[in-house]
C-alpha cells in the first residue's frame, strides 16, 4: 500500500487534535507516514503510533524555532524525496497552508486547500471543499503530481489504530533562504482555559444582539457548561464587544464543530462562510425571520438573555 505523509502540528512533543484526525483520513488512503520536526519530535511517535503512523520521521534543529516557515518546507520537501508518498497531508491552520503552497510549488504539484473530507479515487485521494461561502460542496482531485492537500480542523474523528511507529531520523539541508526571517521576539497567548476556537468541538458564539461587551458573559458561561470555545460576529467584533481572534465568519475563523450555537447572530452570508460546514448547527434568536434560521438543524425564536442562562442552569444540573 502507498505511503501517506502527514505533517505533524505538535507543541513540545504532545500532538495536537488536528493531526490525530489526518492520521485517521490518511488511512483511508495508505499507510500514514507521520513527520514531526522541532523540539519534542521524538515524544510525538507514541500517540502517532495509537493512531496509525506507520514511521515517525522526525528532525530537531534550532532553525524550527528562530525562523518562519521556510525551514519546515525544507525538511517537508526532505521527508517527500525519500518516501515518494501518494499523497502528503497537512493541518490546514494558516501557517499549515503556507507549508502546503511552499511545498507544491517545489515538487511541482497541485493543492487543494481546507478540505472537510477525504476518500480514496480511481485516480487519487478525492478532497470535499466547500466553495463560494459554502453555498456549495464540491468534490475535486489533483490532476498534476503529489497531492497536497491541506484539511480543516473537525473534519473527521479521531480513530485510534494502533501501528508501529517506528522511529527514524530524517536527513535535512537547510536552503540558503531559511534563514530569511528571523523571529525576534515571543509573546505567550493568555489561557482562558477554553479550547482553540478553530479547533473545538463544540464552538458557542454570539452576535449583535448580546448588545455590548458586558453581556458576552452569558455567552461565555454556556461554552464553559459544555467545555466550548467562544466565537463572535462580525457586528459584535466591529463593536468592539469580543477580540477580533475569536470572530467567526469570511474575514475571521473557519470554524467546523461537531456543535455550534449561535445566539443573537442574524446569519449574514460573511457569518455563515465560516461556521456552514459545522456538523449541528443550533441558532438562538427572538427574529423568526432571521437567515441563520434556513441553515440550521434546531432553532429557539425568543430572547437569548432567557433562553442561554436557562440552557446553562440546564447543562449544570444534568451535569450534577
Amino acid at each position: 500500500m502507498a505511503e501517506v505523509l502527514v505533517y505533524v502540528d505538535h507543541v513540545d512533543g504532545a500532538v495536537r487534535k488536528p493531526t490525530l484526525e489526518l492520521l485517521t483520513l490518511a488511512r483511508r488512503i495508505g499507510e500514514p507516514v507521520a513527520v514531526a520536526l522541532g523540539s519534542g519530535a521524538e515524544n510525538t511517535a507514541a500517540a502517532l503510533a495509537e493512531h496509525g503512523a506507520v514511521k515517525v520521521l522526525t528532525h530537531d534543529a534550532a532553525e524550527y524555532a528562530d525562523y518562519l516557515v521556510v525551514p519546515k518546507v525544507d525538511a517537508l520537501q526532505a521527508a517527500y524525496k525519500a518516501v515518494s508518498p501518494a499523497a502528503v497531508l497537512v493541518p490546514s491552520s494558516a501557517e499549515g497552508k503556507e507549508i502546503a503552497a511552499r511545498l507544491a510549488v517545489r515538487i511541482g504539484s497541485g493543492i487543494i486547500t481546507d478540505a472537510t473530507d477525504l476518500e480514496a479515487g480511481d485516480e487519487g485521494p478525492v478532497a470535499t471543499q466547500s466553495a463560494f461561502a459554502a453555498s456549495f460542496t464540491t468534490k475535486s482531485r489533483v490532476a498534476k503530481g503529489t497531492p497536497v492537500i491541506t484539511v480543516k480542523p473537525n473534519s473527521a474523528a479521531v480513530e485510534a489504530a494502533p501501528a508501529a511507529g517506528a522511529v527514524e531520523a530524517l536527513a535535512v539541508t537547510f536552503s540558503d533562504k531559511a534563514t530569511g526571517t528571523k523571529v525576534t521576539a515571543r509573546t505567550p497567548r493568555e489561557s482562558t482555559g477554553r479550547p482553540e476556537l478553530t479547533e473545538a468541538a463544540i464552538v458557542v458564539s454570539g452576535g449583535r444582539g448580546v448588545n455590548g461587551a458586558e453581556n458576552f458573559s452569558v455567552i461565555e458561561n454556556l461554552a464553559d457548561s459544555l467545555g466550548a470555545a467562544v466565537g463572535a460576529s462580525r457586528a459584535a467584533v466591529d463593536a468592539g464587544w469580543y477580540p477580533h481572534t475569536n470572530q467567526v465568519g469570511q474575514t475571521g475563523k473557519s470554524v467546523s464543530p461537531q456543535l455550534y450555537i449561535a445566539s443573537g447572530i442574524s446569519g449574514a452570508i460573511q457569518h455563515r462562510a465560516g461556521m456552514q460546514t459545522s456538523k449541528t448547527i443550533v441558532a438562538i434568536n427572538k427574529d423568526a425571520e432571521a437567515p441563520i434560521f434556513d441553515l440550521v438543524d434546531y432553532g429557539v425564536v425568543g430572547d437569548l438573555f432567557d433562553v442561554v442562562p436557562q440552557l446553562t442552569e440546564e447543562i449544570k444540573s444534568r451535569k450534577g
